[in-house]
């Protein structure tokens, strides 16, 4: 039986069909260029070699069914994920960045989309969509080779670029602000929308969670945490209940001494903005534990090198050790 488990959060920058015009800044993709991101996209996913990768910025599934077609690897994963929602205003169809799901595991149920807010979350009057997610996360049960069934959410919050209004200048520090606020705020209400939706799985059943995804921001940032169920302390079973780590912090492999994890690049500043976020089944601190983060691994290399089709985001690939179940017996009476 499959011991270790690979989850690999992976955001693909701007997957399109060639010719489709995503923002008014960026030129569409030629054929040439469309064949050059397809193929590195492709060797990336080959080279992450991951059972579970979560994807974000998918504007095309056949864009992502060609990359799959021409990986050695994944041809024949099974791929959950939608093409982006009509304007809930107008209904005419509209290219948005989507996240996605490939698996080498089979799922139990097919994947779901959240679309909106649950009930008790909105933004302030007076912003865009004020119900809904600007990326519906994902929702996957892949099921394990020993038949246990791993909850797997792929995300991507608000980035942090600022939201101007309709006919707003961008050179007035003010109005920078105000837009830069607008971001924050829709990152914020996202992450508690999240934080509402993964409380809600907990008290439909307890089952071990990952979530993969481009976050937009720290492990430490507020809006992370939120998502994260952060603010108690200690590591008694109640207070590790409920909540999400970070695959990083906990990994059995960490070295203190020599980080070099990143995943972004913005104006000279090296960060880490996305991540794989785990449940305590698979925190050792935890007696209800099914398994271990062995390490963490950044594929970023491709950041410096300004190759046109590669992604300006690193991979995150997590090794996970599964238990067998009489050990996760014996350490549940042990503790």
């Amino acid at each position: 039986m499959q011991q270790e488990i690979r989850f690999a959060t992976f955001n693909v920058c701007n997957l399109s069909q060639p010719g489709a015009k995503l923002y008014d800044n960026l030129a569409p993709l030629t054929p040439d260029d469309y064949q050059a991101k397809v193929l590195w996209t492709a060797q990336q996913l080959d080279q992450l070699d991951a059972d579970v990768i979560g994807l974000q910025e998918v504007f095309s599934m056949a864009a992502l069914r060609d990359v799959l077609a021409h990986s050695r690897r994944y041809s024949n994963a099974t791929l959950a994920g939608f093409d982006p929602a009509p304007d809930p205003h107008t209904g005419e169809p509209r290219l948005t960045p989507q996240v996605a799901l490939i698996s080498r595991l089979p799922l139990a149920a097919p994947a779901h989309a959240y679309q909106l807010f649950p009930d008790g979350v909105a933004m302030p009057e007076g912003n865009r969509d004020p119900d809904r997610f600007a990326r519906a996360p994902l929702h996957a049960q892949v099921l394990l080779p020993d038949e246990r069934v791993i909850d797997v959410l792929v995300i991507h919050l608000k980035s942090k670029r600022p939201d101007y209004r309709h006919g707003e200048p961008g050179d007035e520090a003010m109005l920078y602000a105000h837009a830069n606020l607008r971001s924050l705020i829709r990152r914020g209400t996202e992450a508690v929308a999240l934080r509402a939706l993964l409380s809600q799985m907990d008290r439909d059943g307890r089952r071990p969670r990952i979530v993969l995804g481009d976050f937009n921001d720290t492990a430490d940032a507020v809006t992370t945490t939120i998502v994260m169920g952060s603010g108690c302390v200690g590591l008694d079973d109640e207070e590790l209940s409920g909540r999400l780590f970070d695959s990083n912090q906990i990994q059995r492999g960490r070295d203190r001494l020599r980080h070099v994890g990143y995943t972004n690049i913005h104006e000279g500043h090296y960060m880490t903005i996305d991540h794989v976020l785990v449940s305590e089944e698979f925190n050792p601190a935890s007696r209800f534990a099914v398994g271990e983060v062995l390490d963490v691994t950044y594929l970023n290399d491709h950041l410096l090198q300004a190759k046109p089709e590669a992604s300006d985001h690193g991979q995150v690939l997590v090794r996970v050790r599964m238990y067998d179940e009489r050990r996760g017996r014996e350490r549940g009476n042990e503790m």
